[in-house]
């Protein structure tokens, strides 16, 4: 196995994690910005207001993206270990 395909595999699941990751984030994002502006706009500054909904938005982001998420990183296992006797040989 060369640094080359090692720097390619760590690059390829760095990818991958940001990619799986990326609709948790952009929700958690959104819905921080969206209560920061309702908050800022009511004055209102209750810490729980600003959890709940993040939490929420982001059980129905992953009930919505999960099988997206789970089905790119179960290929990519299956494409990392069929590809492990031609990095050995």
């Amino acid at each position: 196995m060369t640094p080359t395909t090692v720097m390619e595999l760590g690059r390829g699941a760095m990818e991958l994690g940001l990619m799986v990751a990326a609709p948790m984030f952009i929700a958690a994002l959104v819905t921080g910005l969206l209560i920061s502006v309702l908050q800022a706009a009511t004055q209102i500054n209750e810490q729980t207001l600003s959890f709940v909904p993040k939490l929420i938005v982001m059980f129905l982001t992953l009930l919505i993206a999960g099988p997206w998420m789970i089905t790119m990183l179960t290929d990519y296992i299956r494409r990392l270990f069929t590809s492990i006797p031609n990095m050995i040989g």
